[in-house]
């Protein structure tokens, strides 16, 4: 029963991927700790490894569309990837156990990692509730601030497994001037690079379980297939706003549970 519902929400994670271009990848990490009992530092390996392979079957979907702008994916993931890659490969692993003690309280690496999880899952449920604006016509940014700012999504990234399109998108609409739907699809390109390099910086530090790993992928990548069909039947202002809430929910369970149970 289990192995049932972790499937199932894998087959979500890509449905989501495939209406949004995001958002789904902010399910895997819970999934694989809350679901499937699986550590928290490997769960953020896994899931990038699961999340980028999904976006790249998104991406091919959404190139053949005209949806996805390659130039633009390359030099907005550099300063991400290298984020991304770095924190896999130096820091996370090299966290200690137990990150500091306060009186009886003590903060262990697995209850960072989750609570910082929880910290970015609030905030994607903020951006998909809050009213969207024209953000095509907000002042952009300058191209150094913009990739400090990639580099520090590609570390939030490296930390939590997750994908980070929706702190990727609105770059892309302000900066690089791309129609929402291609912003989307150029977003599920940054995700496929970031995630794939990420998982890269693990592995001579994690036993990967491919025996797991890649059969639950490929339910995800089925699943991203759906979310593409799906997305042109549905209203997908409404549905960001559903998942936007049941992300929102979901973050306050981990942090009660994270810091009360």
């Amino acid at each position: 029963m289990v192995e049932f519902i972790g499937y199932t929400g894998a087959m979500l994670i890509g449905i989501v991927l495939g209406i949004t271009g995001g958002g789904g990848s902010i399910l895997t990490v819970p999934i694989l700790v809350y679901v499937l009992s699986m550590n928290p530092l490997l769960a953020t390996a896994y899931s990038l490894f699961i999340v980028g392979s999904t976006s790249a079957f998104g991406t091919f979907q959404n190139f053949k569309k005209g949806l996805v702008a390659p130039k633009t994916a390359v030099q907005f993931a550099i300063p991400s990837v290298i984020g991304v890659y770095l924190t896999r490969k130096f820091i996370v692993h090299r966290l200690p156990d137990v990150l500091f003690y306060f009186g009886s309280f003590q903060l262990s690496r697995a209850t960072f990692l989750m609570l910082l999880f929880a910290v970015v899952m609030f905030m994607a449920a903020y951006s998909m509730l809050k009213p969207q604006k024209d953000m095509s016509e907000e002042k952009s940014k300058g191209i150094i601030e913009v990739s400090v700012q990639l580099f520090f999504v590609g570390i939030l990234i490296g930390l939590i497994g997750a994908g980070g399109g929706f702190l990727i998108i609105p770059a892309l609409v302000k900066l690089a001037k791309l129609p929402m739907k291609k912003a989307i699809g150029t977003s599920l390109l940054i995700i496929t690079i970031n995630s794939l390099f990420g998982f890269i910086g693990d592995l001579e530090t994690t036993v990967i379980d491919w025996a797991f790993l890649i059969p639950f992928t490929g339910v995800s990548v089925l699943g991203i297939f759906i979310g593409l069909k799906i997305q042109h039947f549905i209203d997908e202002k409404l549905l960001k706003k559903i998942f936007g809430l049941f992300v929102l929910v979901m973050s306050i369970l981990i942090l009660y549970k994270e810091l009360f149970s």
